[in-house]
């Protein structure tokens, strides 16, 4: 049996995001997962925006008690990229939800992070779905903190191919720096990138489940994916799209569903045609360089939508509309 002294502590720094909003439904549903707070940055949509999702979010399952704090608007350096071409203007296009009556805490993402840090009685995993500014910046500037985080685990980069550019993953491309900042820092780091999260596919068998959720929960996640998978089919030419950002959840709730291994990993940042991309040696073509990552490679992808759907079902979900 879980109880909250032996579920993760979880901070869940994201961009929602459609994938991020599904990745804040399954940490609040499932008890494996203590979720202490969700903090956002840009990228999928304004900071702003990704605040109001946080909070809708947090509201549609009933957890408006979960604090969030706002972080990061721009990268460490240069001018922000959205990723709104992907999910809407506001970020989670498609269904109306009920807005929030809760606010986001009065402080920074990164103070807010380094007072639930300093607070747990247990070391807690950074969970970042979205570019990883704030991460970075939270790295930087409390190095104290370190032997207190007990990983960051990230979606982003690829073994493969980009999506932002013929070779970055968009969450990458958007801060290089502040990976870079992450993965040179010594904790310990995993990457859940494209080449994983492509096979997370929400099929048309999929998204028949997610309409068979209970109350008005199946109508929301099917309708997102509806939105996602168009933006899918328009952009990349996916049939079905693929729903990142859960899995980095879903891996702290059960190991077993994600094959790792360990290699060393570098992000571009200066590159004229491939900033952002991560170059990843699984092959140990660079022997003097030793492996600072663990790399998501295989997804058993039916007991992950098994683990899922099941744990989002559980919510008490409160009227979504507006």
């Amino acid at each position: 049996m879980t109880t909250s002294a032996t579920a993760t502590p979880v901070i869940l720094d994201c961009d929602p995001g459609h994938d991020d909003a599904v990745a804040i439904l399954l940490a609040v549903g499932s008890p494996r997962i203590d979720l202490l707070g969700v903090t956002t940055v840009f990228g999928n949509c304004a900071v702003e925006n990704a605040t109001r999702n946080a909070l809708d979010v947090l509201a549609l399952a009933g957890r408006e008690e979960v604090p969030v704090a706002a972080g990061a608007a721009e990268p460490l350096q240069g001018a922000a990229v959205l990723g709104n071409y992907v999910h809407g203007a506001s970020g989670l296009d498609g269904p109306a939800l009920r807005r929030s009556t809760a606010s986001p805490v009065s402080t920074d993402a990164v103070a807010w992070m380094a007072d639930a840090i300093t607070e747990s009685d247990r070391p807690v995993t950074l969970v970042a779905t979205g570019p990883i500014t704030n991460v970075a910046r939270l790295i930087n500037a409390r190095r104290d903190l370190h032997p207190k985080i007990a990983e960051v685990v990230f979606m982003g980069g690829s073994t493969e191919r980009g999506n932002h550019t013929p070779y970055a993953e968009f969450n990458t491309y958007a801060d290089p720096e502040a990976l870079d900042v992450v993965l040179r820092s010594g904790i310990r780091a995993r990457m859940v990138g494209l080449n994983l999260t492509h096979q997370a596919l929400a099929t048309p068998t999929v998204v028949e489940r997610m309409w068979q959720l209970p109350r008005d929960l199946g109508e929301v996640v099917a309708s997102w994916m509806g939105f996602f998978g168009g933006s899918y089919r328009k952009i990349w030419n996916f049939s079905s799209p693929p729903v990142h950002d859960p899995c980095t959840i879903a891996v702290l709730i059960d190991p077993s569903l994600i094959v790792w291994q360990h290699a060393f990993v570098a992000v571009e940042t200066v590159g004229e045609f491939t900033r952002g991309a991560t170059v990843v040696d699984l092959d140990q073509r660079w022997p003097q360089r030793p492996a600072n990552a663990e790399v998501a490679m295989r997804l058993d992808a039916d007991r992950y939508w098994d683990l899922v759907l099941a744990a989002i079902g559980q919510l008490v979900l409160q009227p979504h509309l507006w």
